[in-house]
């Protein structure tokens, strides 16, 4: 039959679009051979373009025909998306009660999203296959390491994944890691091992040694590691390079130029990258050959996405594994109390790393009540002490405050004035830029929740005051405090405000593993995943305000927290100790701290879970609803509880209340809780309840977020 004889074809594709699951479009003659399921299309959508993927194509549509826009290309050169990887995105999108659309479209690289009219001429895809890979830092890092072939040109025709001339021999396993990577080798099929590991006890190394064999188990096997912190990856990387000679390493993280993280995630989709290391996006990318998934610090809530299709990197990545029928690993010093509580009931298998790598002493732990003493910039005698001796033998100090900025508010004196924010329930954090190398300092005002800034007042904005001052102290001022201190140290701070400089975060890392700085400075960027061998003191100034916060899973986090900051010190064996400045120092949470006993404080936590009826013995979804006026959002989760008026046995809806910050951004903010003891009938009650929700008419926006992980 000739092309003009042929009957019309149509493509239906997926948008980012929360509505509809997908959309017709008509296909021309020349269009129907590359337009397969997984190819990608360029669509008219309003007066604009868009790209999308193909779900399926036929011969017909339930549409108008008349009304049935065409396709405008087809990117013949683009890769084919698997099925199997929208049958994952589609339970990812069932799970979350979104659109395929919205789950498929946003992991694909922004590069790649956006429509060819937009871009340079010539095929993205073949420039992208050309182009070397390697972020900046990863280069710089792997220089450091002696890698003479960083930049080297890419051959004609491939990418150049980048990896090093010589092999790093790995360490020899002590017991303890040798019965944990024999416990992995054991993994036939689909499997969720724990690796609780204390810090210092050597997690990567068995990761690594894992993930040895599993690459050299086949020639197209790959690996996935998920990481929780993008600051984490340049260290991991450079490790990652030295030792995997020979085997292609993609990154995948945000904050990669677009064109650099487009390059990488061809690389991986292709088979190309065997090892792919990345956050929590990484999880959704299509691996043709995946063999095996390591999720590290599997507790970060940092897995958990905050905005868009709110998906938890960590379940999925055991759902993801489950379908592929592969091994996944979740490593931690602090495990989440629901991976705990799915160890002790069988679900997953609980593997331990008791002791830590290097021989020594745990860090003693010292309690600092600040109550009556004389502080100086924040910090008691003792602690001063501690940091000055620790300086005096030669080794490093870690001073943790996980607040960053100047101050956390401006205030007046006069009249109680406070740099409150006006778009949002929260106060503006004063900052400071510049100020180095003999140039004036400049502050302004800014909010950590909307984004906010303003410059600040000559005056009191109340009553006229020209006396007004920063009240408490972030990192910056502690960093202030403690070059004043300590002048002849070498001080150092990291937190975001400094780690949003494209490769800053890097270097300051670099040097204190150089041991040019003596007293690091800074908030949870420093806690997790660095391996620092001269440090020996760690101060926490302020621990307590995770103790009585009205979030159940305030403790969890502050434990976890403060173990991870402790276990930085005496990484190399070095008698070391870490001093806690609380008010509560007879709080049961010091008690297991001081111990090193996550499991005492995950049990008692459990208990008290149990008791309570909170996850994870009971499974949550929240609805969040957004409106110019409080009232209205409250009215409308009324109006959404009534469509429930008869839930089925077993399932809670709560009263709408505010959320806990109720103004952000200008707009005022309220919440639905549910609660069900089992997820199959919280899910089945949603897939009925919300179509009606979305039928309520209301000058709002709402979202259902499942698994919440802040009530």
């Amino acid at each position: 039959m000739s092309a003009a004889a042929s009957p019309p074809a149509y493509a239906r594709v997926l948008l980012d679009l929360p509505v509809g699951e997908a959309f017709d479009y008509r296909l021309g003659p020349d269009q129907v051979p590359p337009a397969v399921p997984g190819a990608w299309v360029v669509v008219p959508w309003g007066s604009g373009q868009r790209v999308g993927l193909v779900a399926s194509v036929g011969s017909s549509t339930e549409l108008d025909e008349e009304r049935v826009r065409e396709v405008t290309e087809v990117l013949a050169d683009a890769p084919v998306l698997p099925a199997d990887w929208f049958a994952f995105l589609g339970f990812v999108a069932g799970y979350y009660h979104r659109t395929l659309g919205e789950v498929a479209l946003p992991a694909l690289p922004k590069r790649l999203r956006t429509p060819p009219a937009a871009r340079a001429r010539g095929s993205v895809f073949a420039r992208l296959r050309r182009r070397p890979l390697g972020h900046e830092a990863d280069r710089q890092d792997t220089a450091r390491a002696g890698a003479a072939d960083a930049q080297a040109p890419a051959p004609a025709g491939a990418a150049h994944l980048q990896t090093p001339r010589r092999p790093e021999a790995p360490p020899t396993l002590n017991p303890h890691q040798q019965a944990a990577l024999a416990g992995l080798r054991e993994a036939s099929g689909f499997r969720v091992s724990l690796l609780h590991g204390v810090t210092g006890s050597g997690k990567t190394e068995v990761y690594l040694h894992w993930l040895a064999e599993v690459l050299a188990g086949r020639p197209d096997a790959q690996a996935l590691l998920l990481v929780p912190e993008i600051g984490l990856t340049p260290q991991l990387t450079g490790l990652l390079r030295a030792r995997f000679a020979g085997v292609p390493l993609a990154v995948l993280h945000s904050e990669l130029p677009d064109a650099e993280r487009a390059a990488h995630w061809l690389a991986a989709v292709e088979g190309r990258a065997r090892l792919v290391v990345g956050t929590r996006l990484a999880v959704l990318t299509p691996l043709p050959g995946l063999a095996a998934i390591v999720v590290d610090e599997e507790h970060d809530a940092s897995f958990k996405q905050q905005e868009g299709v709110r998906y938890s990197a960590r379940d999925m990545a055991v759902a993801l594994a489950a379908r592929r029928d592969i091994p996944v690993v979740l490593g931690s010093a602090t495990p989440s109390l629901e991976s705990w509580r799915a160890a002790q009931t069988g679900r997953y298998r609980l593997l331990s790393l008791p002791d830590r790598v290097h021989a020594g002493a745990w860090p003693r732990l010292r309690r600092i009540d600040p109550r009556r003493q004389a502080m100086v910039h924040g910090l008691a005698p003792d602690t001063r002490q501690a940091i000055s001796d620790a300086l005096a033998r030669g080794e490093q100090a870690l001073v943790f405050m996980n607040r960053r900025g100047f101050a956390p508010v401006l205030h007046c004196e006069a009249c109680g004035w406070l740099s409150a924010c006006e778009h949002c329930a929260a106060f503006r954090v004063l900052h400071r830029d510049g100020g180095g190398a003999g140039a004036p300092a400049r502050y302004r005002l800014q909010c950590h929740h909307c984004g906010g800034q303003s410059r600040v007042p000559r005056a009191c904005p109340g009553c006229g005051n020209v006396d007004l001052g920063p009240l408490g102290r972030g990192t910056q001022r502690l960093e202030d405090g403690l070059r004043e201190l300590y002048p002849q140290a070498r001080i150092a701070r990291l937190d975001r405000d400094v780690a949003r400089h494209r490769g800053a975060a890097g270097e300051v890392i670099a040097a204190a593993h150089r041991g040019e700085v003596d007293i690091l400075v800074g908030t949870q960027m420093l806690a997790k995943g660095h391996d620092f061998q001269r440090l020996s003191c760690v101060v926490v100034v302020d621990a307590d305000s995770g103790l009585f916060s009205a979030d159940f899973r305030a403790p969890e986090r502050l434990f976890a927290l403060l173990m991870q900051v402790a276990g930085r010190a005496g990484r190399a064996g070095l008698a070391s100790e870490v001093l806690i400045q609380t008010r509560f120092g007879q709080h049961p949470l010091f008690d297991a701290l001081a111990r090193h006993d996550f499991a005492a404080f995950a049990d008692a936590q459990l208990a008290e879970r149990h008791q309570a009826g909170l996850p994870p013995f009971m499974h949550q979804a929240l609805m969040r609803v957004e409106a110019r006026q409080l009232d209205t959002a409250l009215a409308f989760l009324g109006q959404a509880r009534e469509l429930a008026a008869d839930p089925p046995a077993g399932l809670t809806l709560f009263d709408p209340v505010p959320m806990p910050m109720a103004r952000l951004a200008g707009r005022e903010r309220a919440q639905l809780l549910l609660e069900a003891p089992a997820r199959a009938p919280l899910h089945a009650f949603l897939r009925e309840w919300l179509p009606a929700v979305a039928s309520l008419k209301g000058a709002v926006r709402w979202q259902i977020e499942i698994d919440p992980l802040e009530i």
